[in-house]
């Protein structure tokens, strides 16, 4: 799935940061993605992150990444 913040919609909780710090940092009193952090598979902490953003600016899109399956041999 792809993770991205809406700077329109964020008001400078922080609260992304504290969830995923390795998805989400603080920058000039808004929290945004990491670069190369986009496409965060289905990382839980990122959907809590979502879930519990004060002012719902945090969009996932796109489907759950798939666990690997077995290999073929």
């Amino acid at each position: 799935m792809k993770v991205s913040v809406d700077r329109d919609l964020c008001y400078g909780s922080a609260e992304c940061a504290y969830r995923a710090p390795d998805v989400f940092e603080f920058v000039d009193d808004y929290g945004v993605v990491r670069p190369g952090r986009a496409e965060t598979g289905d990382d839980p902490r990122v959907r809590e992150a979502a879930e519990r953003c004060p002012s719902q600016a945090i969009s996932l899109t796109g489907p759950p990444a798939q666990p690997p399956g077995p290999a073929a041999g």
